[in-house]
């Protein structure tokens, strides 16, 4: 695998032609267009990428055909965080080879810093077609399916290149994260734990996975990741109050929540009691912290369906649907609410998008029947 990786960056040198001169003062005045895109390789190596355009620019002109002064022009504008020039050059490398998958690569890299994740995914995707075990691709693919929310497909991409070089951590520490979007926080447990084995002082993985412990109710475990998070960063204040709370909780003291899962802790507990404006309160300084879980959004939903307040409740379930469109619970409960509130159509809707994702959900199949039922009548 170190092999394939070896030759991908190989490619991508190639890409930005060959490697700079470790130097710009002395040299002799560029004449040729390969004169021209060394320097600008030189100047952008010492970070100066205004004069390392302007080179790379001379070279287009005397050879418009070049291939990596495109390439490297491309990626001085990146430096400059001016993505559209970057993608401008990107495309017309792809262009002069469209066989050749960098360019590809780096331009999808261009559009995930804009956000346009449909057209970095569909980059990605061509890199992967022109180099099938391009384990870049599939990692920064999977980046883009995490932007879109589309939390399967970035699960399947990480594997992907986990299969591919399963000794390589980053993969794993994404696909953690992937799964406890998705709420499944035994196998996001389990690959920040790999992360740790590969890299035994990486403070994310630690932290992730004193997430994962916390919300399955394991303090101690949390508290011991989160203390050798503390270790790698001494002086890291999020995770000293993590560690605070999590030891009130374990000390039975009345903890005053400082995370979003702290929050949705406490908020279950008030709701299980019937206070439900105090859930609702917790629930609502969850979302200010976290607010792409879908989770928090549900129950604070269920806890409006309590007060009747249908509004409220049909909101946050949009909301929660939007941030997580393969969930269950959601279109369940939305449907539900639908129909409080009389509207039998999209209750029937939204319990048949359940049976889209899982054909032998009882509960969707036992609604929909009543529910036809009753607009028989």
């Amino acid at each position: 695998m170190q092999k394939k990786i070896r030759f991908f960056i190989c490619k991508v040198i190639a890409f930005t032609a060959l490697a700079a001169p470790p130097a710009v003062w002395g040299q002799a005045a560029p004449k040729t267009a390969e004169d021209f895109v060394n320097r600008g390789a030189a100047y952008a190596g010492n970070g100066d990428y205004d004069r390392a355009i302007t080179d790379y620019t001379q070279a287009i002109r005397l050879d418009a055909n070049n291939l990596p002064a495109y390439g490297r022009r491309g990626d001085a504008y990146m430096e400059k965080n001016d993505y559209d020039r970057a993608i401008a050059d990107y495309t017309q490398a792809i262009r002069l080879d469209p066989n050749f998958e960098v360019p590809y690569y780096r331009r999808g890299n261009a559009y995930m810093s804009k956000k346009d994740y449909d057209r970095a995914v569909a980059d990605f995707t061509q890199a992967i077609r022109l180099d099938p075990n391009n384990l870049p691709a599939y990692g920064r693919r999977g980046n883009a399916y995490m932007g879109k929310n589309d939390f399967d497909r970035a699960i399947a991409d990480y594997t992907q290149a986990i299969r591919l070089d399963p000794n390589f951590e980053v993969p794993y520490y994404d696909r953690g994260n992937a799964y406890m979007q998705k709420e499944d926080y035994d196998r996001a447990a389990a690959d920040f734990t790999q992360v740790i084995r590969l890299v035994p002082n990486h403070m994310g993985a630690h932290v992730g996975r004193g997430f994962a412990y916390a919300i399955k109710g394991d303090v101690d475990r949390a508290i011991a990741d989160w203390e050798a998070a503390l270790r790698i960063n001494p002086n890291d204040a999020d995770v000293r109050k993590f560690i605070e709370d999590a030891r009130r909780q374990r000390g039975q003291a009345a903890p005053t929540p400082t995370t979003a899962e702290g929050f949705v802790k406490r908020g279950n507990e008030y709701a299980e009691k019937g206070d439900l404006d105090r859930a609702i309160a917790d629930f609502t300084q969850a979302i200010r912290l976290e607010p792409k879980m879908a989770l928090i959004y549900r129950l604070r939903s269920y806890a409006y369906m309590d007060k009747s307040d249908l509004d409220r409740a049909l909101a946050d379930l949009n909301e929660a649907i939007r941030l997580d469109p393969k969930n269950l619970e959601g279109y369940l409960n939305r449907g539900e609410v639908y129909a409080m509130k009389g509207d039998l159509n999209k209750a029937i809707a939204d319990w048949e998008a359940v049976l889209r994702i899982n054909p032998n959900d009882a509960d969707a199949k036992r609604n929909i029947e009543r529910a036809r039922q009753q607009r028989r009548r």
